[in-house]
């Protein structure tokens, strides 16, 4: 996803992005997509905005994921014009993250912070994707849709740039 942050002692980020899985047979599957949103406290100033990358690892990652989801976790970050590094520890409430990220940030920004974030489908972007009321399950474990034309590029780039024949 990519998240614009920002804060005075209290803050706030919001952003979107989408998720697509590796199937068995080593092709990727239809995105679906996802927002994300939070609230922060500690010492911390500015604004930035962050790219991520996130790695779901196992099955069980992704069913947390899935859910609409809540994470707990505390960071340290620095941005200072085009250029910027995140260090953040995050896990769920039950203390069995699956998803390992990083991220790329920019922006004036600084501070050692708690926070909290919601991950949740995007159900709107979905449906203006597929033309129907789907869920992100539904497109990214069950395969129940067709990738439209409009998108059917990001899987292919998928394919194309990832390892050859590693799958879950």
């Amino acid at each position: 996803p990519s998240v614009k942050k920002g804060g005075f002692i209290v803050g706030g980020q919001y952003g979107k992005g989408l998720i697509s899985c590796r199937r068995a047979q080593g092709w990727w599957g239809s995105p679906a997509y996802f927002t994300i949103g939070g609230g922060s406290f500690g010492l911390q100033i500015g604004g930035q905005a962050v790219d991520l990358v996130l790695l779901v690892m196992n099955k069980s990652g992704l069913e947390g994921l899935l859910q609409d989801k809540f994470e707990i976790g505390a960071g340290a970050g620095v941005s200072a014009g085009p250029v910027g590094r995140n260090a953040h520890v995050s896990t769920d409430v039950l203390l069995k993250s699956q998803i390992i990220s990083y991220s790329r940030s920019r922006g004036l920004f600084g501070g050692l912070e708690l926070k909290g974030a919601v991950i949740t489908q995007d159900k709107s972007a979905n449906k203006d994707i597929y033309e129907e009321e789907i869920s992100a399950r539904d497109i990214i474990v069950d395969g129940k849709v067709r990738t439209p034309n409009t998108i059917r590029i990001f899987p292919s780039a998928l394919r194309k740039f990832s390892p050859k024949g590693i799958s879950n």
